[in-house]
């Protein structure tokens, strides 16, 4: 399966994140394979080649976005706003931003920055900072639910 995902990818660190991912799915999902349909490792192979090519999909979808809005911000003036009430609010939402990204533990803002800002994979922020690939995917996705939560209350008190 490896093999397969690291043929369709080119990159052996997304290969493992997908063998990963499919072996987590296979978990969850045992007891919904039919043997009437098929071999098992036809299965496997069938769940890896998807997520394969789901992820070439999203990697081009990132980077046509990518180019668009670099494309944009070439194209428009640097940020400035005339309207004094539009900076205003600009303002305030910067400051009901970084206040909950505050709330956040240092692990979850700096993984939450490193994939947003910066835009590197979940692989890549691992091998940056010297975590598992499981753990890095983890502190995303508690960071970024304890995110809404915070942005969710903070906003609550605007209206």
């Amino acid at each position: 399966m490896q093999g397969l995902a690291l043929k369709i990818l080119g990159s052996a660190e997304e290969a493992e994140e997908i063998v990963l991912d499919v072996f987590s799915a296979v978990w969850r999902t045992a007891p919904t394979y039919d043997a009437k349909r098929g071999r098992v490792d036809g299965w496997l192979f069938m769940m890896t080649r998807s997520r394969a090519l789901d992820r070439i999909r999203a990697r081009q979808r990132s980077d046509r976005l990518r180019e668009a809005v670099t494309e944009q911000a070439s194209l428009e003036a640097p940020y400035c706003v005339a309207d004094p009430e539009e900076e205003a609010l600009v303002s305030e939402r910067r400051a009901v931003v970084r206040t909950a990204m505050e709330q956040l533990t240092q692990g979850q803002r700096e993984v939450i920055e490193l994939a947003y800002y910066k835009g590197l994979s979940h692989s890549e922020i691992a091998d940056q900072i010297g975590e598992p690939l499981g753990t890095v995917k983890t502190r995303i996705r508690s960071g970024l639910v304890k995110l809404r939560d915070c942005l969710t209350s903070l906003l609550e008190g605007f209206a």
